[in-house]
């Protein structure tokens, strides 16, 4: 008896690592992989595979696109993390501010928290335009070379922030990334000054961001919002008012996750 249940234990727990290593492995390909990939990349049973994708995808973690039979990761993971601010969702608060943002400025609006040092995508609501910029849910990029990253530092305590510049290693994307901590404290101070962020090309060349930070009703940094866009469209001349407009953003949804 006792065998017998150690060995439904180790069987049990194979599977999990199995399901495990699928999502981890599938979190890395956008346009998703089939059953046979998954097998082949992981060195696992071509059965195994199947009965475990086919699960995940009954149950909702997985979408099987018609065309290919490829499996894609949906939301799930990201909807059980999604923050909660003053049991609100930081999300839902946001939409409408992100959609209108995005219709003022006529550019991607993104909604970004900092997660273990980065900032990442919660939400977006893209441009209309034939060229545009856009990221997937999820993605995570190094606070200091992008807008939001860096509104999102500004407001930190200063003990906080200390701790971040003392653990950071700064490396140079770009011609413009700030990429040495007097450059990036230099920066951080513009735009307590200022209110907004911005990004010139420091994360990836010719991209553009301009963003501003949401705070808590302790003046704690929940998340920021930015407007990003390729920079031949997000010029210079355009960033003060794309900064107000941010900021104006940044307050509604601060409003709604504390009214």
């Amino acid at each position: 008896m006792a065998e017998s249940i150690l060995i439904r234990h180790e069987a049990s727990a194979k599977g999990t690592e199995r399901t495990l290593a699928i999502l981890e492995y599938l979190g890395r390909f956008r346009k998703g992989k089939s059953s046979s990939e998954i097998a082949r990349a992981l060195s696992l049973p071509v059965n195994s595979v199947g009965r475990i994708t086919e699960t995940m995808h009954k149950r909702g973690w997985l979408y099987r696109r018609e065309d290919d039979r490829r499996y894609v990761l949906t939301n799930r993971v990201a909807d059980l993390t999604r923050p909660q601010i003053n049991d609100k969702s930081l999300v839902v608060s946001s939409w409408d501010s992100l959609k209108q943002l995005r219709d003022i400025t006529g550019e991607t609006a993104q909604l970004l928290v900092m997660v273990e040092g980065k900032a990442m995508v919660l939400e977006q609501c893209e441009s209309d335009q034939a060229i545009k910029v856009s990221g997937r849910i999820g993605l995570r990029v190094p606070c200091y070379s992008c807008a939001p990253g860096k509104s999102i530092l500004s407001s930190l305590p200063p003990d906080e922030l200390e701790t971040y510049l003392n653990d950071v290693t700064l490396k140079k994307f770009t011609s413009t990334t700030l990429a040495t901590r007097s450059q990036l404290s230099d920066d951080l101070q513009k735009i307590r000054k200022r209110g907004y962020g911005l990004d010139l090309a420091e994360g990836m060349e010719g991209i553009h961001c301009v963003s501003a930070v949401i705070l808590d009703d302790y003046h704690y940094p929940v998340a920021a919002i930015t407007v990003i866009a390729p920079s031949f469209r997000l010029k210079r001349d355009r960033f003060e008012e794309i900064g107000k407009a941010c900021v104006q953003s940044a307050q509604k949804i601060r409003e709604e996750l504390f009214k």
